[in-house]
């Protein structure tokens, strides 16, 4: 009966304890989850870069300029015509 209370303790810690087959299961989705995570925001630091870039003093994209411009401040030329 102890040899019989012994293997079932194991096979439920092999199974359920803190490094179980479930618990494995749960840290490789959330290592997935992470992982893309990271290459979202990989992404929006590489396109705030260029954007920053593009604003810089030593380069200035004119068209940026202009959008942001329109953007932040509401500016509209006289010869546009605007439609919401």
């Amino acid at each position: 009966m102890a040899a019989l209370s012994v293997g079932f303790y194991f096979t439920f810690a092999a199974v359920q304890g803190n490094f179980g087959v479930f618990r494995r299961v749960q840290a490789t989705a959330e290592k997935e989850t992470l992982q893309a995570e990271h290459a979202r925001l990989t992404a929006e630091v590489a396109r705030m870069e260029n954007l920053t870039r593009r604003l810089s003093d030593t380069y200035l994209d004119l068209d940026l300029l202009d959008e942001r411009a329109r953007n932040v401040l509401g500016l509209v030329r006289s010869d546009e015509i605007v439609v919401h």
